[in-house]
């Protein structure tokens, strides 16, 4: 209670601050910029900017002065910023963000420049990305800069069709190019963009082939890719330009010319990685499934010769207590929540024990346990909250009940129930509501619903899926739910479920998108870097397991298969975690 009334405290003190600044009681200084006056306070002026600290009590004759002028800034700038000062809030978008920050960051006003830098990373798309990242690199703001070049690395094959691009200097598309970390489709895209930035302008540019050619890893082609850059190169030698030679010479002294063995991957490294928590696997020598307390992590995505994909996989460690699959995870407080599943395959093996585990420490800390025993279920995080939701109790049960964790009193309480029991569903959590699509009903039909949840009210009917499906995934991505794989009812037993379909909250409409290009039932899904992953599960046709990850990427609308899972692939669960660089590091802990 203490804390909420400070916090009401000082908003009322802001708005009685700024209630004197728009009255003029008690402005001691005036301050003029491009022929304009602003009356201010030096104090509220000295708390928002170190420039006019220091102005204003180092002894300068400023420090005296009623009326100072600002010749190097702008009045709209020097407005905006003084609305921040009184107020807390700038009014930020493309037409100012730049000279505001610029602005900011050059007479110090802290707070405004933090809010800057926050709408420029939160607000940073393809068409944006360049000019921050040059932006960053002028005024040398080395976060901002490592945040841009990123972006543009994880987006390169959109940026490259932007204006922005065809503009971008030599040295600098090297240095993009010669990134590890550059995602591409295969390494012809990374071609297609030189040539493209080339032809925007080859009277200035053919010459600067051979260096920018150097960024292209011309060993990871496939012949067939490498058809088409020959098929360029001869397109060029028929237009006549005698500088075409350097083209040539640039083709073939980086490209199938290399006589070094060793071609290196991109290899890249994101900042937070893939978790696969528990689940099980077929032990093929014993004939037996196994139930898995292990976790494993993605430490890097690697891009090999022409679309071949590879993910580099390693254990974490191992969840206390019994192994589990069919369980919830959250991530919450950069935290990972651990509940319920199973740990064998009997009626009575549904669990209700929850753990936490603290990546900073590496260790593990056991929690209240749930009211119920649950598995195939949802967990997710509204607030500083976990819901479980609806699950089942033993193998022929599903809940109908919630219940919410409070991470401050450390207990589950039960909150408003679901319509009807359900199980194998998917949830995720969009502008503070929880959405809920398909799972099992009472009578282990898969449903076509999608529902919002609240948990003081029930629920709110949607729009329905155009299938059914169960065991499926369901992530928020780009102010879209995408949904992918499950099980449906299309004949009389279960079937798989390879059709797609995305939500639009907004609208409340669904639209197919590109089917899975095989079966995922029961897997795991996350989003990193901007794209939709979707690891292991099984087919239900014949019950064999799914180890490849596949990645849909909206821009492209494409299915990408990143390779092969190393730890049990079948009821796991996935999320996005934030490792410390010593456990990312570890060499002793690789997987296969």
């Amino acid at each position: 209670m203490r804390n909420i009334i400070g916090e009401e405290h000082r908003k009322v003190n802001l708005q009685a601050i700024r209630q004197l600044w728009e009255e003029r009681v008690g402005c001691d200084v005036e301050l003029e910029a491009e022929g304009r006056i602003f009356h201010a306070h030096r104090v509220i002026l000295s708390a928002g900017s170190d420039y006019f600290r220091a102005m204003f009590s180092s002894g300068m004759k400023e420090t005296h002065q009623t009326s100072v002028s600002l010749l190097l800034m702008g009045a709209p700038e020097l407005e905006a910023l003084l609305h921040c000062c009184y107020s807390g809030d700038l009014f930020l978008d493309w037409g100012c963000i730049f000279e505001l920050t610029s602005t900011a960051l050059q007479f110090q006003f802290q707070p405004a420049l933090s809010l800057c830098l926050n709408y420029l990373e939160q607000q940073m798309d393809v068409h944006s990305c360049l000019d921050i990242a040059a932006f960053a690199e002028a005024y040398m703001l080395s976060d901002l800069l490592e945040t841009a070049e990123d972006f543009v690395l994880m987006h390169f094959q959109e940026v490259m069709a932007t204006p922005k691009f065809l503009e971008l200097p030599a040295e600098k598309l090297v240095d993009l190019l010669r990134r590890d970390g550059l995602c591409v489709p295969s390494e012809l895209a990374a071609f297609r963009a030189v040539v493209a930035w080339i032809e925007a302008d080859p009277a200035q540019r053919l010459s600067q082939a051979q260096e920018v050619m150097t960024g292209v890893r011309f060993p990871l082609m496939t012949f067939r890719e490498f058809r088409e850059v020959r098929a360029v190169n001869l397109q060029m030698e028929c237009s006549g330009d005698d500088d075409v030679y350097l083209y040539r010479t640039a083709l073939r002294e980086f490209g199938f010319g290399d006589s070094s063995p060793v071609v290196q991957h991109r290899i890249r490294y994101p900042r937070d990685v893939l978790v696969v928590v528990g689940g099980d696997q077929l032990n093929p020598d014993e004939g037996q499934r196994l139930p898995s307390k292990q976790l494993w992590f993605a430490n890097s995505l690697r891009s090999g010769t022409g679309l071949v994909k590879d993910m580099e996989w390693r254990i974490l460690g191992e969840m206390p207590e019994q192994a589990r699959f069919r369980h919830g995870i959250s991530i919450l407080d950069r935290k990972l929540y651990v509940a319920g599943g199973c740990y064998y395959y009997s009626k009575a093996d549904t669990m209700k024990s929850v753990y936490r585990y603290d990546p900073l420490t590496n260790s593990w800390e056991r929690l209240s346990d749930m009211q119920e025993h649950r598995s195939n279920f949802t967990m997710v995080v509204r607030g500083d909250s976990l819901y479980a939701i609806g699950g089942d109790r033993d193998i022929s049960t599903n809940l109908d009940s919630v219940e919410k964790y409070s991470v401050e009193t450390d207990t589950w309480s039960f909150t408003h129930s679901l319509d009807q029991p359900l199980s194998g569903h998917a949830a995720v959590v969009w502008g503070g509501e929880i959405f809920i699509s398909g799972g099992f009903n009472l009578k282990y039909q898969c449903l076509v619903s999608t529902f919002l949840y609240h948990p003081e009210q029930g629920t709110t009917y949607l729009a329905d899926m155009a299938h059914d499906r169960a065991q499926h995934c369901m992530e928020s991505l780009a102010k879209r739910f995408y949904v992918a794989g499950g099980v449906c009812n299309l004949r009389e037993f279960y079937t798989d479920q390879l059709s797609c379909e995305s939500y639009d909250p907004i609208s409340d409409t669904w639209t197919a998108f590109t089917p899975l290009p095989l079966c995922h039932v029961g897997a795991a899904s996350a989003v990193l870097e901007g794209k939709l992953y979707v690891l292991g599960g099984y087919s239900q046709e014949d019950y064999s397991e799914a180890r490849l990850v596949h990645r849909y990427d909206p821009g492209t609308q494409r299915w990408e298969n990143m390779g092969k899972m190393a730890g049990p692939v079948t009821d796991i669960r996935a999320c996005l975690l934030h490792l410390p660089a010593h456990l990312r590091r570890s060499d002793g802990q690789k997987g296969l």
